[in-house]
């Protein structure tokens, strides 16, 4: 496997992002996590999506912190500080699994709180109904686990499209498409740091079309099975999406309805959030989680 390392200088300096890094080797790849907060304190684990990276909780890790919890953001294999393989047929929804897995397996997280969005939880959820014993409480914010069973919706299937027609694959201005709010030209090079040019985006351009739409998807099978642990899992579980996402909307009603650990849950909508409402109301969205944690510590 032919892989590539993002340059350390294009992390130099970047707003708002005082965090050290730290590396785990998983199949001779190098991924990086942030962690903040207490070692020995609950940990929330936050799983970004695509084409983002661990720069997207930068606002949410000192609330979790101030809180008394530890916060441990991972970067997706192909992203930000983590190793990229260079060609798209390496990136297969089950090796993000794999991969992801092994993260946090050889960080050694336990009781885990999983936050997670977009391909964060495509991943995360999946692993939750596999390993349910790993998570104490998950909290899922505009994703869903999809087993090509349903239709994706139509905004969903532009996306998908446009990141494969397009020429440009402009990263940056991407996550700023899925903001309500406009993010600063320094915020948005921030998002475009990991990828120097177009050889470090396989991973980037090939998320997309790893979203099973279909039933035959070569994914669907494993996320069905997953879907069968989600259906046994009685811990808290909180759905907390924007009011603003045409990606996801909606999805959060199978999540409420089938997850026991959903029932009774109070029915959270971030105002004023997009698709990566972690942007858009960042504080807002970590203190609802911190509230989460603290009405029931497990």
């Amino acid at each position: 496997m032919d892989v590539l390392r993002t340059p350390d200088e294009r992390f130099a300096d970047l707003p708002d992002f005082p965090f050290s890094p730290h590396y785990v080797d998983v199949d001779g790849l190098r991924m990086h996590y942030l962690d903040e907060g207490p070692a020995d304190a609950p940990v929330v684990l936050l799983l970004h999506g695509e084409p983002s990276w661990s720069y997207l909780y930068r606002s949410m890790i000192p609330v979790f912190v101030d809180a008394g919890l530890r916060a441990v953001a991972i970067d997706l294999v192909g992203f930000g500080r983590s190793d990229k393989p260079t060609r798209r047929e390496d990136y297969t929804y089950q090796a993000h699994v794999d991969w992801t897995w092994a993260a946090i397996e050889a960080i050694g997280l336990t009781g885990v709180t999983l936050v997670c969005q977009d391909w964060g939880g495509l991943i995360g959820l999946r692993l939750v109904g596999e390993h349910p014993d790993r998570f104490a409480r998950v909290v899922a914010a505009n994703t869903t686990l999809p087993t090509g069973d349903q239709h994706p919706g139509e905004a969903f299937l532009a996306w998908q499209r446009f990141s494969q027609e397009t020429p440009d694959f402009p990263v940056g201005n991407i996550v700023n498409g899925g903001c309500v709010s406009t993010l600063p030209a320094d915020v948005i090079a921030a998002y475009d740091a990991p990828f120097p040019d177009d050889s470090y985006k396989a991973g980037a351009r090939q998320f997309p079309i790893l979203v099973p739409t279909s039933p035959d998807d070569p994914a669907a099978p494993a996320n069905r099975a997953a879907w069968e642990g989600l259906r046994q899992f009685d811990k808290p579980f909180l759905c907390a999406f924007s009011d603003s996402d045409p990606i996801t909307r909606g999805a959060d009603a199978p999540l409420r309805t089938l997850i026991p650990g959903a029932q009774g849950q109070p029915e959270v909508t971030i105002a004023g959030g997009g698709h990566f409402l972690q942007e858009d109301k960042g504080p807002e969205l970590a203190a609802v989680v911190v509230d989460f944690v603290h009405a029931d510590p497990g």
